[in-house]
């Protein structure tokens, strides 16, 4: 178990619990929770293309690690670097396999450009100001078009899409402001570093407001019911707005932090809620 609990660590289980719920209930939406044949691939791309980008990144990300996250398994001893890089190759090709079943646009979304932007990003692009953050945020919203493809019913995941897009930005620029030190330590290029932490938290609040104007758009618009509106305000729209408090009054890293882990709390609430905002 000692063995084995480091790869776990790895894989990033809540970011696995996310992917695959997202998957799961964008089924459920779709009213295709029951076809089986599809929704196991489609949860087995996913779970095994998280944990590929999570292992690259913690391979990647070494050096950045032992400043800002020393107890992750590769800093803490636990995981070797080349082991990790071994794994994260194995995972993305058993999450290909995974897709042969799955129709030929979903096929072309996680192969031709889910997974290739996943391994962009780690190679190239995570150090870039902004750039970075919206690449995550793309890659994250596209497991809802994933699913939509592969049900042949993709315009209906366009709004779920364009909601995890606003939440994930804003959280990952959140994060960028957490990792400021070691980011900056190993000469990274994020948009704190960029711009500086004030000029940030004024970006950000911009982005958190269109996010909270956003996300009651398909509520106000009668698209989602009541259930939908009530969950998204207490769930989302609060934790959004004791953040930019936060961020306003005691501008900092902890600030930062403390944020970055209520967003992924708001995240989980708010894919329920457009679950339970299609309920009849």
């Amino acid at each position: 178990m000692n063995f084995v609990l480091p790869y776990f660590k790895l894989l990033r289980p809540l970011n696995l619990f996310l992917a695959s719920l997202s998957i799961f209930l964008g089924s459920a939406i779709l009213g295709a929770y029951d076809e089986l044949d599809t929704l196991v691939p489609l949860i087995c791309v996913v779970l095994f293309y998280t944990g590929a980008a999570n292992s690259l990144n913690d391979f990647i990300d070494y050096k950045i690690d032992l400043i800002n996250c020393p107890n992750r398994p590769i800093p803490s001893g636990d995981v070797s670097k080349n082991t990790a890089l071994i794994f994260s190759i194995i995972l993305f090709i058993f999450g290909s396999i995974s897709s042969i079943p799955l129709d030929e646009k979903a096929r072309l979304i996680c192969l031709g450009i889910a997974m290739p932007l996943m391994i962009l990003y780690n190679l190239l692009l995570k150090g870039l100001p902004l750039i970075g953050n919206v690449v995550v945020a793309l890659i994250i919203s596209m497991t809802f078009l994933f699913c939509g493809a592969a049900f042949n019913k993709m315009g209906d995941m366009i709004v779920p899409a364009c909601l995890s897009f606003g939440l994930t930005l804003v959280r990952e620029i959140v994060k960028d402001l957490a990792d400021i030190d070691g980011d900056k330590a190993l000469g990274m290029k994020t948009l704190p570093i960029v711009i500086g932490i004030k000029t940030t938290i004024r970006l950000l609040i911009f982005f958190i407001i269109c996010t909270s104007i956003g996300i009651f758009i398909p509520f106000l618009y009668g698209l989602y019911n009541s259930l939908y509106g009530i969950m998204i305000f207490f769930g989302v729209e609060i934790p959004l707005g004791v953040t930019t408090v936060n961020l306003i009054v005691k501008p900092g890293i902890q600030s930062a932090k403390n944020a970055a882990k209520l967003l992924k709390f708001s995240t989980m609430i708010g894919i329920f809620a457009i679950f339970f905002g299609t309920l009849n």
